[in-house]
Protein backbone atom coordinates (compact mmCIF):
# COMPACT_ATOMS: atom_id res chain seq x y z
CA UNK A 1 0.00 0.00 0.00
CA UNK A 2 1.16 3.48 -0.85
CA UNK A 3 -0.12 4.95 2.44
CA UNK A 4 2.18 2.68 4.46
CA UNK A 5 5.34 3.47 2.54
CA UNK A 6 4.77 7.18 1.88
CA UNK A 7 3.32 9.15 4.77
CA UNK A 8 2.69 12.90 4.62
CA UNK A 9 5.78 13.50 6.75
CA UNK A 10 7.99 11.42 4.45
CA UNK A 11 6.51 13.16 1.43
CA UNK A 12 7.17 16.60 2.93
CA UNK A 13 10.70 15.56 3.92
CA UNK A 14 11.43 14.62 0.32
CA UNK A 15 9.58 17.55 -1.25
CA UNK A 16 10.92 20.39 0.97
CA UNK A 17 14.52 20.31 -0.32
CA UNK A 18 13.28 20.19 -3.90
CA UNK A 19 11.00 23.20 -3.42
CA UNK A 20 13.73 25.06 -1.53
CA UNK A 21 16.21 24.38 -4.27
CA UNK A 22 13.80 25.75 -6.84
CA UNK A 23 13.04 28.82 -4.69
CA UNK A 24 9.37 27.90 -4.58
CA UNK A 25 9.03 28.05 -0.80
CA UNK A 26 8.67 31.83 -0.92
CA UNK A 27 5.78 31.42 -3.34
CA UNK A 28 4.00 29.16 -0.87
CA UNK A 29 4.11 31.78 1.90
CA UNK A 30 5.04 31.51 5.54
CA UNK A 31 5.91 28.02 6.70
CA UNK A 32 3.64 26.25 9.16
CA UNK A 33 6.46 26.16 11.72
CA UNK A 34 6.99 29.91 11.40
CA UNK A 35 3.26 30.57 11.73
CA UNK A 36 3.14 28.40 14.84
CA UNK A 37 5.99 30.43 16.41
CA UNK A 38 4.31 33.70 15.38
CA UNK A 39 7.21 34.67 13.11
CA UNK A 40 6.32 36.62 10.00
CA UNK A 41 8.65 36.01 7.11
CA UNK A 42 9.15 38.99 4.86
CA UNK A 43 10.01 38.12 1.32
CA UNK A 44 13.20 39.85 0.40
CA UNK A 45 15.74 42.39 1.32
CA UNK A 46 15.45 46.11 0.67
CA UNK A 47 18.69 47.84 -0.30
CA UNK A 48 18.63 51.59 0.31
CA UNK A 49 20.89 54.47 -0.65
CA UNK A 50 22.08 57.07 1.84
CA UNK A 51 18.79 58.97 1.46
CA UNK A 52 16.65 55.94 2.33
CA UNK A 53 15.49 55.45 -1.25
CA UNK A 54 15.85 52.16 -3.10
CA UNK A 55 19.45 51.67 -4.22
CA UNK A 56 19.99 51.60 -7.96
CA UNK A 57 22.18 48.50 -7.83
CA UNK A 58 25.34 50.16 -9.08
CA UNK A 59 26.95 50.54 -5.65
CA UNK A 60 29.71 48.17 -4.66
CA UNK A 61 28.54 48.54 -1.04
CA UNK A 62 24.95 49.39 -0.11
CA UNK A 63 24.89 51.82 2.84
CA UNK A 64 21.60 50.57 4.33
CA UNK A 65 19.96 47.16 4.02
CA UNK A 66 16.56 46.37 5.54
CA UNK A 67 15.33 42.86 6.29
CA UNK A 68 12.95 41.32 8.81
CA UNK A 69 12.44 44.47 10.88
CA UNK A 70 16.15 45.31 11.12
CA UNK A 71 18.36 47.73 9.25
CA UNK A 72 22.02 47.07 8.72
CA UNK A 73 24.31 50.05 8.24
CA UNK A 74 27.58 49.48 6.38
CA UNK A 75 30.83 50.53 8.03
CA UNK A 76 31.28 54.29 8.14
CA UNK A 77 34.70 55.92 8.35
CA UNK A 78 35.98 59.48 8.70
CA UNK A 79 37.98 59.51 5.42
CA UNK A 80 40.35 62.29 6.46
CA UNK A 81 42.40 63.78 3.66
CA UNK A 82 44.40 66.15 5.87
CA UNK A 83 47.91 65.53 7.23
CA UNK A 84 48.24 62.76 9.83
CA UNK A 85 49.23 65.25 12.51
CA UNK A 86 45.74 66.80 12.30
CA UNK A 87 43.84 63.54 12.76
CA UNK A 88 41.85 63.58 15.98
CA UNK A 89 39.83 60.69 17.44
CA UNK A 90 37.13 63.03 18.76
CA UNK A 91 36.59 64.65 15.37
CA UNK A 92 36.72 61.31 13.57
CA UNK A 93 34.25 59.67 15.98
CA UNK A 94 31.85 62.62 15.64
CA UNK A 95 32.03 62.47 11.84
CA UNK A 96 31.49 58.71 11.81
CA UNK A 97 28.59 58.73 14.31
CA UNK A 98 26.93 61.61 12.44
CA UNK A 99 27.09 59.45 9.32
CA UNK A 100 25.76 56.38 11.18
CA UNK A 101 22.91 58.50 12.61
CA UNK A 102 22.03 59.85 9.17
CA UNK A 103 21.89 56.35 7.68
CA UNK A 104 19.93 54.88 10.60
CA UNK A 105 17.36 57.66 10.19
CA UNK A 106 17.33 57.25 6.38
CA UNK A 107 16.53 53.59 6.98
CA UNK A 108 13.53 54.54 9.13
CA UNK A 109 14.87 54.16 12.66
CA UNK A 110 16.75 56.27 15.22
CA UNK A 111 19.78 55.99 17.49
CA UNK A 112 17.67 54.77 20.44
CA UNK A 113 16.79 51.71 18.35
CA UNK A 114 20.38 50.76 17.51
CA UNK A 115 20.79 47.28 18.96
CA UNK A 116 24.39 46.47 18.01
CA UNK A 117 27.52 48.31 16.95
CA UNK A 118 30.94 47.15 15.87
CA UNK A 119 33.69 49.71 16.33
CA UNK A 120 37.06 49.36 14.63
CA UNK A 121 39.88 51.55 15.97
CA UNK A 122 43.16 52.13 14.15
CA UNK A 123 44.80 52.54 17.58
CA UNK A 124 43.51 51.03 20.81
CA UNK A 125 44.96 54.07 22.59
CA UNK A 126 42.00 56.02 21.11
CA UNK A 127 39.46 53.90 23.03
CA UNK A 128 38.78 56.48 25.77
CA UNK A 129 38.57 59.37 23.29
CA UNK A 130 36.11 57.42 21.15
CA UNK A 131 34.01 56.54 24.22
CA UNK A 132 33.83 60.19 25.27
CA UNK A 133 32.10 61.10 22.00
CA UNK A 134 30.19 57.81 21.80
CA UNK A 135 28.33 58.53 25.06
CA UNK A 136 26.87 61.75 23.64
CA UNK A 137 25.09 59.82 20.88
CA UNK A 138 23.52 57.31 23.29
CA UNK A 139 22.28 59.31 26.31
CA UNK A 140 19.69 56.61 27.14
CA UNK A 141 22.28 53.83 27.26
CA UNK A 142 24.26 52.34 24.46
CA UNK A 143 23.57 49.23 22.43
CA UNK A 144 25.50 45.99 22.52
CA UNK A 145 28.93 46.84 21.19
CA UNK A 146 32.17 45.23 20.15
CA UNK A 147 35.33 47.32 19.85
CA UNK A 148 38.48 46.00 18.25
CA UNK A 149 41.79 47.52 17.22
CA UNK A 150 42.93 46.87 13.66
CA UNK A 151 46.16 47.52 11.77
CA UNK A 152 44.65 50.23 9.54
CA UNK A 153 41.39 51.57 8.19
CA UNK A 154 40.51 52.86 4.73
CA UNK A 155 40.58 56.58 4.03
CA UNK A 156 42.96 57.49 6.86
CA UNK A 157 40.15 56.99 9.35
CA UNK A 158 40.96 56.45 13.01
CA UNK A 159 37.58 54.78 13.58
CA UNK A 160 35.01 52.85 11.53
CA UNK A 161 31.60 51.82 12.82
CA UNK A 162 28.85 49.60 11.46
CA UNK A 163 25.56 48.85 13.16
CA UNK A 164 22.23 47.08 13.30
CA UNK A 165 19.07 48.95 14.30
CA UNK A 166 15.52 47.80 14.89
CA UNK A 167 12.65 49.23 12.89
CA UNK A 168 9.92 50.02 15.36
CA UNK A 169 6.40 49.92 13.95
CA UNK A 170 4.42 53.06 14.52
Amino acid sequence: MLSNSLSRRKFATVLAPVLSGLGLTTLLGTSAAAKKRGVAQEPGVRKLNDEGKPADGTQMITPVVEHNGLIYVAGQGAHDSGPAESWNIGAHTTKVLDSVKKLVEAGGSNMDNVVQLTVFLAKIDDYDGMNKVFKTYFPHGGPARTTVAVAALPGNSLVEINCVAALVKK
